[in-house]
């Protein structure tokens, strides 16, 4: 198991093909998926041919996946995943932020532990320059993770939604957070 960034209480680490009943747990869990889905599950097969790849990829530019399961340091127990991808194959310069846990995770603090760890780890060893995230404007939570973790609002825009979801209809909002920012703030 190649271990990634380990926190207080998280451990980072690879995907492996193993994760595949995790994820399909995970997505399947209407709540979870309700910003990103409207709540509609996810096929095993999907899990296996187009999440779990997306999942594994390496980016050349960081040496690094963009993805990384999440795991409760103690126990072991699987709470979901965190991103920190490059935008761009060829550039670490500006990654994206995400995270998608389970309900047992909601309300610890672990989806803000998480993202202030790879943060700092973007910042000082992977030589990101800009954090960027992004979320439905309706979805409070993730909003205020974003936040917590030092990232400041950007804009609302609409984006291209293939099927609308309840929500959908007040639009995305992005956050975002500098090197420079960051460092002043230390």
């Amino acid at each position: 198991m190649h271990v990634f960034l380990e926190t207080e209480r998280l451990v980072l680490r690879a995907f492996t093909d193993d994760d595949g009943d995790h994820l399909f747990a995970l997505d399947n869990d209407p709540e979870v998926v309700r910003f990103i889905t409207g709540g509609k599950p996810t096929s095993r097969e999907t899990i296996r041919t187009r999440t779990l790849p997306r999942l594994m990829h390496d980016y050349p530019c960081s040496g690094t996946r963009g993805y990384w399961a999440a795991e409760e340091k103690t126990t072991g127990f699987f709470l979901g995943w965190f991103e920190f991808r490059p935008l761009d194959e060829h550039s670490a310069a500006v990654v994206e932020l995400g995270y998608r846990l389970n309900k047992a995770a909601w309300g610890k603090g672990y989806a803000t532990e998480g993202a202030r760890a790879l943060i700092s780890k973007g910042f000082t060893d992977l030589g990101v320059e800009r954090v960027t995230a992004n979320t439905m404007a309706v979805n409070t939570r993730s909003r205020r993770v974003m936040e917590k973790a030092g990232l400041t609002f950007l804009r609302h825009f609409t984006g291209d939604w293939p099927e609308a979801i309840e929500g959908s209809e007040h639009g995305e909002v992005e956050y975002d957070l500098t090197r420079t920012c960051w460092e002043q703030r230390r």
